[in-house]
């Protein structure tokens, strides 16, 4: 019950409002009444992260080693697009994490050994896998300026509309693309302008940057 409605907290509020006595505010109940179920606030941000993130597991059976690895990414990115106001805990707090869930690091890691890797190389790619699927999602799904959204916005889409071609020719010829598009070239986060062409060539991207890295001799 303390998990979901600090969950719901973050989701109302977002992370940097959320603290013990704003929760037990919520439930009506004194802050010492949430100490005696967790130590702090860190090892309650742990358990959100966990629950944000109980159903990144593919279940079942794969055709292969790359379907698994595609279910997985899809799913990571679902979960932070439930949550969007989570997105800037999950980083932080896959660095080290007690509750992390073993089993699904361990079928990752079979996917991913399944694909021919072993050893150092193993780490390597899991680390990247990773890396990707947390650096791709909490990008999207950033949260935007709560204080002058609107001006903010105005002015970055005013900015991006006037780049000079003459020294920007790329930027500028290629702006109806990137322009909302584009990480660091946005006005608003996934939640109101989803990537979904651009996650799945990145998914695309990752798992034949894989296969070429499971493939070396």
């Amino acid at each position: 019950m303390i998990i979901l409605a600090a969950l719901a907290e973050i989701d109302r509020a977002g992370l940097e409002s959320f603290s013990l006595r704003n929760l037990a505010k919520a439930l009506g109940v004194f802050p010492t009444a949430i100490s005696w179920y967790v130590p702090g606030r860190s090892q309650l941000l742990a358990e959100v992260a966990r629950k944000v993130l109980e159903d990144i597991t593919p279940p079942g059976f794969h055709d292969s080693w790359q379907g698994y690895l595609r279910d997985f990414f899809r799913r990571f990115r679902q979960a932070i697009r439930r949550h969007p106001n989570a997105a800037p805990l999950i980083g932080t707090q896959l660095v080290a994490n007690p509750a992390v869930d073993l089993d699904f690091i361990e079928r990752l890691l079979a996917a991913l050994a399944h694909g021919g890797l072993s050893g150092a190389r193993l780490v390597a790619a899991y680390n990247a896998v990773i890396a990707a699927a947390v650096g791709f999602t909490t990008q999207e799904f950033a949260p935007v300026p709560v204080d002058g959204t609107d001006a903010w916005q105005q002015e970055i889409r005013e900015r991006l509309q006037s780049v000079p071609a003459t020294r920007y020719p790329q930027l500028a010829q290629n702006m109806k693309l990137l322009g909302n598009k584009a990480f660091t070239l946005r006005w608003q986060n996934g939640t109101e302008s989803p990537l979904d062409a651009s996650f799945e060539a990145f998914v695309d991207i990752v798992i034949l940057g894989l296969e070429q890295f499971a493939g070396r001799t």
